[in-house]
């Protein structure tokens, strides 16, 4: 069974990076063609999808969130990580990481961590 748990700190302040761990269990995350994704929900709204990073180190960033945000994962240690430069309010909601086959595949879709709470402060 894949796990996914998603770690990093709750709060931030305007302006800072925020880092987010992605933790797999059950599976390497270099042994398939999985989709190992960032996702994340403001309040209120939509899932909006951020980006991926596949078994080889193949990385995708949505187009509004590239100059801000990165991906890249740890092998030996079966993580993957988003980091978020500049964060603002707007920022803030949940974010989840998952393992998917396809891009965008849908919250039913793959495996998903819990959803982790990130609130940026002014």
């Amino acid at each position: 069974q894949v796990q996914l748990q998603e770690s990093g700190p709750g709060l931030v302040k305007s302006s800072q990076t925020l880092s987010l761990t992605c933790t797999v269990s059950g599976l390497s995350i270099t042994s398939n063609s999985l989709f190992w994704s960032w996702i994340r929900q403001p309040p209120g709204k939509d899932l909006e999808w951020i980006g991926y990073i596949t078994r080889v180190g193949s990385t995708y960033v949505k187009p509004h969130l590239e100059s801000r945000a990165s991906i890249s994962m740890d092998a030996i240690k079966n993580q993957f990580t988003l980091q978020l430069r500049s964060v603002a309010p707007e920022d803030t909601g949940v974010y989840y990481c998952a393992g998917t086959p396809t891009w965008e595949a849908g919250p039913s879709v793959g495996s998903w961590g819990q959803g982790t709470q990130v609130t940026v402060s002014s």
